[in-house]
């Protein structure tokens, strides 16, 4: 069996950032909480549970210290929290925080904003709060049409086309063609393509072993959105992709000794969690 490991799966900048300063406070702190899960990975979460760290998806919920999670909050939790008189660490990943500038800074101008990504997605769910009433959340192709429609309705002749981080980057190019193939041309538009470049190279990472690869392994949480996107990518390329978050979750009845199996992790995904994925993989061969 010949194993192929994406040398971009686990742990990105943001989610390194956020996890090991969390778990840094935790070293003397115990009453700290999170705002939401600090990220999408159940491993990641469980463990910080057992040094200490509490949960609460609502500020009204939490006390002192409250750490914010890479994906970041909306700017009203900030307001809250001041109010409050709780201490934020925040951990917003940085590119996140452009973003949030960015959409403020043409909301300003009154610019229509057209946001690439899950209307839910607390990446999102932040950016919104950033902008103004004239916004449309674009998740799919068939979105577009009725995004034009609002833009329309509004009589704004200026737009932004902007993408939360984890977006897809085969599909950001297929919507931004669309947009710019129906929008009238009397309107501006501003394209920014603000998914990560760490996000980038692992969906190019992830095609380039799918193609080599007889047997895909993705690994990451299941509400983890940029793992989906890897999942995704791997099932076009690849005809057997197992989705796991854990080496419990394999099925190494649908693995051959003979297979060559590639293997990709989310940005949320652990290093120990990778490990014993491949430990429990090798089973298979020996």
């Amino acid at each position: 069996m010949e194993l192929i490991v994406g040398k971009t799966a686990g742990f990105c900048y943001g989610v390194k950032r956020a996890v090991e300063g969390a778990k840094k406070i935790l070293e003397t702190e115990k009453n700290i909480y999170g705002l939401g899960e600090i990220v999408n990975n159940k491993e990641v979460i469980k463990e910080l549970e057992q040094l200490g760290m509490k949960f609460a998806n609502n500020i009204n919920e939490v006390k002192n210290k409250v750490i914010i999670r890479a994906h970041g909050v909306s700017k009203e939790i900030y307001k809250l929290a001041k109010g409050k008189r709780i201490e934020l660490i925040d951990y917003t990943c940085p590119k996140v925080i452009k973003i949030h500038g960015i959409v403020k800074e043409y909301a300003n101008q009154e610019y229509y904003i057209f946001l690439l990504g899950a209307k839910e997605h607390p990446e999102n769910i932040g950016t919104i709060s950033y902008c103004k009433q004239h916004i449309a959340i674009i998740e799919q192709e068939e979105d577009v049409n009725k995004a034009l429609e609002n833009l329309k309705a509004s009589k704004i002749k200026k737009v932004l086309l902007i993408s939360q981080t984890t977006y897809s980057l085969e599909k950001f190019s297929i919507i931004e063609e669309m947009i710019k193939n129906k929008l009238p041309k009397n309107v501006e538009l501003v394209v920014k393509n603000t998914i990560c470049q760490a996000t980038e190279i692992r969906q190019k990472e992830t095609e380039k072993i799918a193609k080599k690869a007889n047997a895909m392994i993705i690994i990451g949480g299941k509400n983890s959105s940029n793992t989906k996107k890897l999942y995704e990518i791997a099932k076009q390329h690849c005809q057997m992709v197992l989705w796991v978050e854990n080496e419990t979750e394999l099925e190494l009845d649908k693995i051959k000794p003979t297979d060559k199996v590639g293997i990709m992790a989310g940005a949320s995904t652990p290093k120990e969690s990778i490990t014993k994925v491949i430990e429990e993989i090798k089973k298979v061969s020996s």
